[in-house]
């Protein structure tokens, strides 16, 4: 059994696979990281390694206290990935990014594959059928159109996300809530028709806390997973022992 975790600025999502299957999913505060770890080691006492990444501000220090108890795995971006980067500034790949680009490649073999991860921020990475890492775009998450408007204004309201009823705002909460989503919508639409405009076939992976919110609304056909950084990180771990 495998553990793999992913480590955001406030949040940690983590999960035990068995032959590649997600057994449980945990979500939990950054600050609540030992004692969850240790209760799912011990829920599940055949995990021999634990697979990190992080994003936030937590490193390899704080899982030093397990280093007697499994098989530490910490993935960086010098860690084996199965595509070229040609990004211009590969050293400003994010390591997400960089995971979540190697799912692709694992999972979708032979195809060109753009994942769009909706989280904080909205991520696009386009990696082609020859396995070369392109480039892709970084925008405001659904979240952070919320609060741009509420913090970078003296009147407007923050709301909670909702699906608007139509795309005139009859009132200021409406057209908060039209702006945010369906402006988010439309951009993923509009790079969506650019890559279709150069690029015949391409397989469409959408993954963050946000892709079930949206993927209800987009037109195009594409496979919406949330989980899928966490898969990829179990999936990037084999390939690198498989490589090595």
């Amino acid at each position: 059994m495998i553990l793999v975790v992913d480590i955001g600025n406030t949040r940690i999502k983590s999960a035990v696979f068995e032959n590649n299957n997600l057994v449980e999913l945990f979500v939990f505060d950054a600050d609540e990281l030992q004692k969850n770890i240790l209760f799912i080691l011990k829920k599940y006492f055949k995990i021999d390694v634990l697979v990190a990444v992080s994003v936030g501000n937590i490193g390899l220090d704080a899982f030093l206290f397990l280093e007697k108890i499994v098989k530490m795995e910490w993935i960086t971006q010098e860690s084996l990935f199965p595509f070229v980067n040609q990004y211009a500034t590969p050293s400003t790949l994010g390591i997400d990014r960089m995971i979540l680009a190697s799912g692709a490649v694992l999972q979708f073999p032979k195809q060109n594959r753009l994942v769009i991860d909706a989280g904080t921020c909205i991520t696009y990475d386009f990696i082609d059928a020859a396995d070369h890492y392109i480039g892709g775009a970084i925008s405001l998450g659904l979240r952070l159109r919320y609060k741009a408007l509420n913090n970078f204004t003296a009147k407007l309201p923050l709301l909670e996300t909702k699906y608007p009823d139509h795309y005139i705002g009859a009132s200021t909460s409406e057209a908060l809530h039209s702006g945010a989503v369906n402006g988010l919508l439309f951009e993923i639409e509009g790079f969506l028709s650019r890559y279709e405009a150069d690029y015949s076939k391409f397989i469409i992976i959408l993954t963050g806390g946000d892709a079930d919110f949206l993927a209800k609304r987009l037109k195009n056909t594409i496979f919406a997973n949330s989980n899928f950084l966490l898969e990829s990180l179990n999936f990037t771990y084999q390939y690198k022992i498989k490589n090595d």
